[in-house]
Parts: structure tokens; C-alpha cells; sequence
């Protein structure tokens, strides 16, 4: 069993709390990602499971096995690092087989765990070469096969690929998701871009400043977030968080002729939350104007005003507006969200 559960996890760095007493469990053969803006305790979380750092509080178990206390080299993991820490003068093959032979392994064992790994990475044609003769994709792969050859049932990764471009990092996500499923391994990922988290994960773990804000599947996350703050961190573009003023009735958009909203509950302090996806053009719809128009080839951003509210949204194909045109917009009240002004946590209407 190679499933992961942290307790009261603290970390502290003298008067300064970077982690700040969080729970939570990942399953053995899951892929779950650590989610979150810089600086929120994303990759100080992951050095505690890795036994680079030791917790101020909390107990840490890697299956059964209490390994708070424990160094690195006996919690059975591997771990992948944003910088690919290749070793410059050695080969493919000898940084690949480097932890295998500091770890003095059977030697017997290091030719058909070397071509193992180096057929599920497609490097069997480039064992001879230097890091320095490799592209940045190549470079990945290796140090993925420095970490797969210990056959760790447990593999951390630290923002693995943000050093490489747009179109490589999307390969690499396919692949890395492809080779945790094949090998079965517990992962652990830490991330600051969303469309990694949505794309790999089985579970996500969004923090911020030192605190978990949810933990739930990516479906779940975009759905139902618990807060402003999670509605705005997944999705692109990202929610819209609208303040509301009291009516006759209920809410409104402030300053608008939009309808009212939250029939009943006039006295919250609440603000609407719409995904620009789940707004549309409809000449029914409340009056805006438009502000910008940025067009991606599948689809239009749509930047618009509807009284003291800006808003944007998302529309299929390209659209023949101008900043200044008049429109009018609606949404479907299955897709609104109330969060608390206050708190900024999920509230539900009466």
C-alpha cells in the first residue's frame, strides 16, 4: 500500500507559518495535485512528504508506516524536481542508473531495469548522449527515468514542467498522466498552473496561504467551489465575481436593469459568481456595453460593462462587435454562484 495521509501538518520558519495545520489523504495509485498561487505552501508541503524538511507539528504515514521523522532514503519515494538536476558530464544512461548505484543495488538488476525504463520513455536511442545534446522534453524524460527506476511506489514532483514551452508542456502532461496510470504509482504534483491540476489530477488540493481551501475532484472544483477564491483560481477565463445590491425582492447587479436575483434573500451581503461560458448573447437578456473583444480562433472573450458590473464573456467563433456596441446578456440561474462579501465563502439561496 503506498497511500499518503497528513495530520495537523505545521511548518514554521521562525515567527513565519508557512503550513498551517492541514489534513488530508491520498489514495494509493491516485494522481493528486497540490494546487495553488506562489508562496500559498504548496512545495513546502511536498518537502515535508519527501522528508526534506520536518514538520513543526503533525504526523505524516506513507501506508501504515509513520514517517514524520524519517530521512528521505527510507520513505520509499521518488521525486522529480522543477530543475532536472541531470548531472552534466555523465550520460543517459549513468544518471539514470546513478540512485540505483549510490543505493548499492544488485548490479545483476541494472540492465533490464535501465532498458525497462528506457523503452516506456522512448530514450533507448539516446542512452549515450549528455543532458547538454538533449531538448528539454528529453531532459524531463530522464530525470522521470532516474525517479522510475527505483521503483518507488510513491513519486512527488515539483513543478516539473515549467521550464519548457506551451506545446512541449501539453505533451508532457499526456505522458506523465499515461506513465502513473501504467505503473501505478502514488503522485503527489505540485502546480501553480490550473490547466495541469484540471487535465492530470484525480484529486486536487487548492491552497492558499498555508491552508487547504478544497479538496476535491477537478469536476467538483469547477462545478461546486467552496469559495470566490476557488471559483476565480479554476476556469479560464475565470469566474466573474459580481457585487449585488438589496431590491424589491431580492438582489440585483448594482446599476443594472438585470432581473432580480436571490428572490427572498435581499438582506445578504452576498456577490454573484457567473463562468464567462455560461453567459450568452440573448436579445432578451439585461443591457451592457461592450469594452474589449479578443478573439482565440475557437471562441471570443467578450469584455463588458452591465451597469457598475465588468464582466466577461465566453462566446463560440467570432463575433462582429466593437468595443462601444450595445448587447444584451443573460445566464441560466442553474449556473450562479453566491459567495459571502465578507468571508468570500459559498453561500446558498433560501
Amino acid at each position: 500500500m503506498a497511500a499518503i495521509s497528513l495530520q495537523g501538518i505545521t511548518k514554521n520558519w521562525g515567527e513565519a507559518q508557512a503550513v498551517k495545520g492541514i489534513d488530508f489523504a491520498v489514495k494509493s495509485g491516485d494522481f493528486t495535485v497540490l494546487l495553488g498561487p506562489s508562496g500559498c505552501g504548496k512545495s513546502t508541503t511536498l518537502r515535508l512528504i519527501a522528508g526534506l524538511d520536518m514538520p513543526s507539528a503533525g504526523t505524516i504515514r506513507i501506508g501504515e508506516r509513520d514517517v514524520t521523522r524519517l530521512p528521505p532514503a527510507q520513505r520509499k519515494i521518488a521525486m522529480v524536481f522543477q530543475s532536472y538536476a541531470l548531472f552534466p558530464h555523465l550520460n543517459v544512461r549513468d544518471n539514470i542508473l546513478f540512485g540505483v548505484r549510490v543505493r548499492k543495488e544488485p548490479k545483476q538488476d541494472f540492465a533490464p531495469r535501465l532498458q525497462r525504463v528506457a523503452d516506456i520513455l522512448g530514450l533507448s536511442h539516446l542512452l549515450e548522449r549528455r543532458p547538454g545534446q538533449l531538448s528539454g522534453g528529453q531532459q524531463q524524460r530522464v530525470a522521470l527515468g532516474r525517479a522510475i527506476i527505483a521503483d518507488a511506489p510513491v513519486c512527488l514532483m515539483d513543478e516539473p514542467l515549467s521550464n519548457l514551452d506551451a506545446q512541449l508542456r501539453q505533451e508532457m502532461r499526456r505522458e506523465i498522466r499515461a506513465l502513473q496510470q501504467q505503473l501505478n504509482m502514488t503522485m503527489i504534483y505540485v502546480t501553480h498552473d490550473q490547466t495541469e491540476a484540471m487535465s492530470m489530477a484525480d484529486q486536487v488540493i487548492l491552497l492558499r496561504d498555508g491552508r487547504i481551501e478544497q479538496n476535491a475532484p477537478p469536476a467538483e472544483l469547477y462545478a461546486q467551489p467552496a469559495s470566490a477564491f476557488a471559483a476565480r483560481f479554476i476556469g479560464t477565463p475565470p469566474m466573474n465575481i459580481l457585487s449585488l445590491a438589496p431590491v424589491a425582492g431580492g438582489l440585483a447587479l448594482e446599476g443594472s436593469d438585470a432581473p432580480v436575483i436571490a428572490a427572498g434573500n435581499g438582506d445578504e451581503p452576498w456577490q454573484l459568481g457567473l463562468r464567462p461560458e455560461h453567459i450568452r448573447l440573448d436579445a432578451a437578456g439585461a443591457a451592457a456595453v461592450v469594452e474589449t473583444i479578443e478573439y482565440f480562433g475557437a471562441d471570443t472573450i467578450v469584455g463588458a460593462r452591465i451597469g457598475r458590473a465588468s464582466l466577461l464573456v465566453r462566446a463560440p467563433g467570432q463575433l462582429a462587435l466593437r468595443a462601444g456596441d450595445q448587447v444584451r446578456l443573460s445566464w441560466d440561474t442553474a449556473h450562479q454562484y453566491f459567495f459571502d462579501r465578507q468571508t468570500g465563502m459559498r453561500r446558498h439561496p433560501r
